[in-house]
């Protein structure tokens, strides 16, 4: 009996093995199709650097290590010019009527008293013909004076009836000198009648604006048909932004290039900065004062200001000619470990002495860089 239970445990292990290897079996194969099924791993291959140059012989390229340079920090905003609103005097005239001649173009340089526009205006007629009856009122007035005075010499008038005539002819004479300057206001002579009126001038400049056009009406106390600016000293008005207005006061001297003028520098200084910012691009207008040397800043140019801190700071120096300018930025070449360069972007600031430049970010004190960065760009270039 204790044989036959040994033999039955026995067949019962043997059979599970089984069972067991052919589950194994099958799991391995289920394995093997959905590994061959898979894609096969993806393989990244580097590309090449476009910020690296290779040239045959990069030992004739010779180095030039960066140094350290002490200066005080900077700031550059942009700006505009735009004319000195105290120095704007209005063409203003007095007299209404149609022009009839413009002598003056916007844009024209003017001189004080130059005829700018002539006009027919029917208050100067007005004015003449109030002036001739003032000079009649008078000469009657005058001729009954004279004859009171001769009667009252002679006791035939009392002194009132005197006192009278001279009143009259006194007021007269008021009347002459008013209608007189009258005319004189309206731009005419009066001793010499003219029904048109020439408008002059009244100070030195340029003409910034024109309201006025050949057949147009002019009304007294209107609009300005001109506005003449002295453009011998102009504003510049820039933008600064929120975060940099700590650096900028009032009073402060700055640099001023124009866009058209890169190699010329000019000196202004801050006259205001507005109590408004800008919501949508967080500045403040800040105003500069400066002398418009030989009328070269012309109203509406584009202009950089540079304003200096009070604080040193160590930027790096490099020759002039490490840097080379590539679509409106600044690069130098430094070499690399395998007998390479690299192009690296730097922003340049200004030229020092002995023909160095500044350089005030991507570049520290310490590192090389090709003295001559155009012939190895044209080299690169070439091969």
């Amino acid at each position: 009996m204790f044989m036959k239970t040994k033999k039955l445990e026995f067949g019962l292990l043997t059979i599970t093995m089984a069972h067991l290897l052919v589950l194994g079996g099958c799991g391995n194969g289920q394995g093997d199709v959905a590994a061959q099924e898979a894609p096969p791993p993806a393989q990244v291959v580097p590309g090449p650097d476009a910020a690296l140059i290779t040239v045959d012989h990069p030992e004739q390229y010779p180095l030039a290590p960066a140094t350290a340079y002490a200066s005080a920090s900077t700031l550059a905003v942009t700006g505009a010019v735009n004319p000195d609103i105290a120095r704007n005097v209005p063409v203003v005239t007095l007299a209404s009527g149609k022009v009839v001649a413009i002598h003056a173009r916007l844009g024209d340089t003017v001189q004080k008293d130059q005829v700018l526009l002539t006009i027919r205006s029917d208050d100067v007629s007005g004015g003449y013909s109030d002036y001739r009856k003032a000079v009649a009122d008078e000469l009657l007035a005058r001729k009954q004076f004279e004859r009171a005075k001769d009667l009252y010499d002679h006791g035939a008038i009392a002194q009132n009836d005197l006192e009278v005539a001279q009143d009259a002819e006194d007021k007269a004479k008021v009347d002459i000198e008013t209608m007189a300057e009258h005319l004189r206001l309206l731009g005419n002579d009066p001793d010499n009648p003219n029904f048109l009126v020439d408008i002059k001038a009244p100070v030195s400049g340029v003409i910034t604006d024109q309201e006025v056009t050949n057949a147009a009406t002019v009304q007294s106390y209107g609009t300005n048909p001109f506005t003449i600016s002295d453009l011998s000293y102009v504003w510049v008005v820039c933008d600064v932004y929120e975060n940099d207005l700590a650096n900028v006061h009032i009073g402060d001297p700055a640099q001023i290039v124009l866009n058209a003028y890169p190699n010329r520098m000019i000196p202004g200084r801050v006259s205001n900065i507005s109590a408004v910012m800008d919501p949508n691009i967080r500045t403040a207008k800040v105003r500069l004062e400066v002398a418009n040397p030989g009328g070269i800043m012309r109203i509406g140019m584009f202009a950089t200001a540079t304003f200096r801190g009070q604080k040193s700071e160590t930027y790096a120096q490099i020759p002039a000619t490490a840097i080379m300018h590539l679509q409106d930025r600044d690069w130098v070449f430094e070499p690399t470990p395998d007998r390479k360069f690299r192009r690296v972007e730097i922003r340049s600031g200004d030229m020092l002495p002995n023909k160095m430049q500044e350089v005030l970010s991507g570049l520290q004190p310490g590192q090389q860089v090709v003295t001559n960065a155009i012939v190895l760009e044209n080299t690169f270039e070439n091969q």
